[in-house]
């Protein structure tokens, strides 16, 4: 099936290429994990295939918890590709400044709740940031789960949140206390408060191992 062919390129990254194309008639996106010449061929296949694998497995599950992301249609290990729904809407990153608060407080809420679902289910993303959110008619469906693992260890679970929390600073730092506190509230709707709290500490103490190490480059 030669898909990657008939499609448009819309994006290229260090690890794919994203294309859309069509396939039975629907819209669908292509990523294609590209090979890397610097490996050993079998190798590099071996790792660019196990990622397209693990990414379609957790695509799969987080649509099972009933979580906004792209359905997966078609899956091509031999080419590392895997073709899904193409999702029409606003990237979260440059639709947060024209939201109101109400909106913004419910896109958050969601989120967090979206998170505290996939870390109960020992799903990690990987790469949580409103970059990775899509606003589709106003509902945040996440995208990107090409660093996805499967883990319930807090750590990977706070680096999640963490990538929010430095996301929203770099971006919409006058935005960033509402849009975490709402977060964490929907985290703990699905997680539970205990363990929302605990991911919160370890979200913490991530930050103070990230100034202490900041502040021993300065010094160096």
């Amino acid at each position: 099936m030669e898909i990657i062919d008939k499609g448009t390129v819309i994006k290229k990254g260090a690890e794919a290429v994203l294309y859309k194309s069509s396939l039975w008639g629907l819209p669908v996106l292509v990523k294609y994990r590209r090979p890397k010449p610097y490996r050993n061929p079998q190798l590099d296949h071996h790792l660019r295939s196990t990622r397209t694998l693990m990414e379609a497995k957790i695509l799969s599950e987080v649509k099972k918890l009933g979580i906004p992301a792209p359905a997966v249609y078609w899956v091509d290990l031999e080419q590392c590709l895997i073709a899904m729904s193409f999702l029409e809407g606003i990237v979260l990153k440059e639709a947060l400044p024209r939201l109101s608060e109400e909106e913004i407080k419910d896109v958050f809420f969601k989120l967090g709740e979206y998170a505290g679902a996939m870390h109960a289910r020992g799903i990690v993303h990987g790469d949580l940031t409103t970059s990775n959110v899509i606003l589709c008619s106003g509902v945040p469906c996440l995208l990107d789960f090409g660093l996805s693992d499967f883990s319930k260890d807090l750590e990977h679970h706070a680096v999640d949140m963490h990538l929010m929390v430095r996301a929203l600073e770099s971006t919409h730092y006058s935005l960033k206390d509402l849009c975490f506190s709402r977060f964490m509230e929907g985290y703990a709707s699905a997680a539970g408060e205990h363990y929302a709290q605990l991911v919160k500490e370890r979200v913490n103490e991530i930050r103070r191992r990230g100034r202490y190490i900041e502040e021993r480059r300065t010094r160096d």
